[in-house]
């Protein structure tokens, strides 16, 4: 059935030169380094595999509790925890170079120094297609977030790595910031391929029994399907800002989720939280995007990319008023 639905429909789109098959992609952090799920879904079928966060050494991150479930989504302080890149080289990667998807590394890191060490570490292994860059993890004590609110860090950043690179170079922005356009536009001065909109809120929860936060950071990220209209939005201001493509990420539960965000400006879809729920839901979601397009009679999912009709939108919207 899924191929049936993908003849005839163009769903490959191309980013620097890299030839991805779809526009579905997982998301960091939510499908490990994505040797996890080989047994639970055909990871042949992805657009990509973004990894969980690569740093230079590895990272206990946060102590416990570090996840709590909220209404329509879920709050988490991870901290960046991984295995860091030297094992990851070794322990990770000899599997993924198997695999028939591109693999997309995403580096966190403390310092300037520290993002260029583990992209030049990268540079010297096969296997990897790109690299995601983490300026905006909300639960991290040093780097993370400090470098996503700052927009003339975040454009120091993309042009240090821009120089040691020609493989794409997409960075991953906060949305915890007055005008996400304007670090948009920061990063696409600076070299960036393509930005990752966007990474979580900030938000918290409290045990009313205890009078205590439910986190043990008090505050973390919240994502999931609570998230999208807010990712929604983000997705639509970059894309009148800057002309090099979106990843759209937020909250997509289906394949009406990840359309939307396509119409909205994204090249392509990051599915993030709902890999909790079903590890194989970025497969069905792409090909349940190419049957609607070939019902619909598009022949290139890619038509759909900023095609929404906000004229119409906002007339409709000024006569409800």
């Amino acid at each position: 059935m899924a191929q049936e639905k993908m003849q005839g429909v163009k769903t490959s789109f191309n980013l620097c030169g890299v030839e991805f098959k779809n526009r579905v992609f997982t998301a960091s952090g939510t499908f490990g380094y994505g040797d996890e799920a080989g047994e639970l879904v055909d990871l042949s079928r992805l657009g990509g595999i973004f990894t969980k966060s690569l740093s230079w050494k590895p990272r206990k991150g946060n102590p416990p509790r570090r996840i709590v479930e909220t209404t329509g989504g879920m709050l988490n302080s991870i901290g960046l925890a991984n295995i860091g890149v030297h094992s990851f080289i070794e322990q990770k990667l000899p599997y993924l170079q198997k695999l028939d998807t591109k693999i997309i590394a995403n580096i966190a890191a403390s310092s300037v120094q520290e993002y260029c060490d583990v992209l030049k570490l990268l540079e010297e292994q096969d296997g990897i297609a790109g690299y995601e860059i983490n300026v905006s993890c909300p639960n991290v004590k040093e780097g993370g977030l400090n470098f996503g609110t700052d927009s003339s860090m975040t454009g120091k950043i993309t042009a240090s790595l821009r120089k040691l690179t020609k493989k794409p170079l997409i960075i991953k922005l906060t949305p915890n910031v007055t005008h996400i356009s304007e670090f948009a536009r920061a990063v696409e001065t600076e070299g960036a391929d393509a930005v990752s909109v966007m990474n979580t809120l900030i938000g918290m929860a409290i045990d009313i029994k205890t009078r205590k936060p439910k986190l043990s950071t008090v505050t973390g990220g919240l994502s999931g399907p609570a998230v999208k209209p807010v990712a929604l939005a983000k997705v639509y201001e970059v894309a009148k800002s800057v002309k090099i493509p979106i990843f759209g990420i937020g909250g997509i539960a289906c394949a009406e989720d990840a359309i939307e965000f396509l119409l909205a400006g994204a090249a392509a879809v990051q599915i993030g939280t709902m890999n909790f729920v079903d590890p194989a839901i970025s497969v069905k979601i792409a090909d349940d995007m190419a049957g609607y397009t070939k019902e619909h009679g598009i022949q290139d999912i890619g038509m759909l990319v900023g095609a929404m009709d906000a004229d119409i939108k906002f007339s409709v919207i000024q006569s409800w008023l």
